[in-house]
C-alpha cells in the first residue's frame, strides 16, 4: 500500500513537470502591465499618433439631428521631451511628483484648418502613478488651459507659431502607465478668450481634443490578450 501511494505521488509529480505551466491571475496581470508599459518604446511614433483621426461633433452642438463625423490631420510629431519641457509648469510639477520619465507629443489640425491641438503622452512608472497623476490633471473646467501638455509648433504648417499663448482649453485622462493630455487653440494665433461662452465653438474644440486623446489612449492603453504558457515544461 505504501509503495502504491509512493508511486502515485511520484507519477503526479512527473505529470506536473511535463504539463505546460499555468500563470496565476497575478502573473497574468503583471505580464499585461509589462506589455502595456513597453508600448511607447516598441510602437512607431506614427502608430501612437496616427496620420488622421476621426472624431464626432455631438448632435446637441448642432441644435439636434445627427452627430457630425469629422477628421483631424497630423501636422507633425515632436521629439521626445523631458517632463519639464513637454508640459507646462503646473502639469510638470504633478507629473514629476509621480515619477514621469518622458513626454511624447504631436500636433493636429481640425477639418476646417481653424483649430490646433497638441496631444501628449506622459510615461509614468506604474498604473497607480498614472491614475493618480491623470486624475490630478483631469479638468473640471477645460477652459482652464494651464496644467497640460506644452504645444508643439510645426514649421511650414498652420501650427508654425503654436504656443502656450494661444491655448484655449485643455483635457487629460490616463490609460495604463500613461497620462494622456491635449491642449487646443485657434490656428490664427488669437490669444485666449472665453471660448466656453460660445457653446458650438467650445463643443467643437473640446471634442477635437478628446477625440485625439481617446485615440492615443486606445493605442497605448488597450488591454493585451490574456497571456498563456503553451508548450513544453517551464514555458
Amino acid at each position: 500500500m505504501l509503495a502504491l501511494c509512493g508511486l502515485g505521488v511520484a507519477t503526479r509529480g512527473a505529470l506536473t513537470q511535463v504539463m505546460p505551466r499555468r500563470f496565476t491571475i497575478a502573473q497574468q496581470r503583471q505580464i499585461q502591465s509589462w506589455e502595456i508599459g513597453r508600448r511607447w518604446r516598441k510602437l512607431p511614433e506614427t502608430a501612437i499618433f496616427p496620420g488622421s483621426v476621426a472624431y464626432q461633433l455631438p448632435a446637441q452642438a448642432l441644435d439636434g439631428g445627427a452627430s457630425l463625423a469629422l477628421t483631424a490631420q497630423r501636422l507633425g510629431i515632436g521629439p521626445p521631451a523631458g517632463c519639464t519641457r513637454g508640459a507646462d509648469p503646473a502639469a510638470a510639477k504633478v507629473l514629476a511628483r509621480y515619477g514621469c520619465a518622458t513626454v511624447l507629443r504631436a500636433t493636429y489640425v481640425d477639418s476646417t484648418g481653424s483649430m490646433l491641438v497638441t496631444v501628449g503622452v506622459a510615461v509614468l512608472p506604474s498604473i497607480p502613478a498614472a491614475t493618480a497623476a491623470g486624475n490630478r490633471l483631469a479638468k473640471e473646467r477645460p477652459e482652464d488651459a494651464t496644467g497640460s501638455v506644452a504645444p508643439v509648433p510645426v514649421a511650414g504648417t498652420l501650427a508654425a507659431g503654436f504656443s502656450a499663448a494661444q491655448r484655449q482649453l485643455s483635457w487629460a485622462t490616463h490609460a495604463g502607465l500613461y497620462v494622456i493630455m491635449a491642449t487646443a487653440g485657434y490656428a490664427d494665433g488669437r490669444p485666449p478668450e472665453h471660448v466656453a461662452a460660445d457653446s458650438y465653438l467650445f463643443s467643437e474644440m473640446i471634442n477635437l481634443a478628446q477625440g485625439l486623446g481617446d485615440t492615443v489612449s486606445g493605442v497605448l492603453g488597450k488591454a493585451p490578450p490574456v497571456p498563456t504558457c503553451p508548450g513544453a515544461p517551464g514555458c
